[in-house]
């Protein structure tokens, strides 16, 4: 036996008692000489922005690439 097929998503109403869903929070813009932290590598200084949304950054003992976005890093 199938089962029926599933509704819809429904519409949020203005009045809706429940709220509009939480917006995504816009992501983080880096440009060259902004100090971040990452959770693995801690301290460091973005040495550039690449096209692609990557940034190199310099964590003293090394440098590393790292992909945006990146729930790790963040600007100080």
């Amino acid at each position: 036996m199938m089962k029926p097929p599933r509704a819809a998503g429904r519409p949020l109403l203005p009045t809706s008692p429940f709220g509009a869903p939480p917006l995504t929070p816009p992501a983080e813009q880096f440009a060259p000489h902004d100090q971040v932290t990452h959770d693995k590598y801690g301290l460091g200084l973005v040495i550039t922005v690449q096209n692609d949304g990557s940034l190199i950054i310099d964590f003293g003992a090394r440098r590393v690439r790292i992909t945006m976005p990146c729930a790790k890093l963040a600007k100080l």
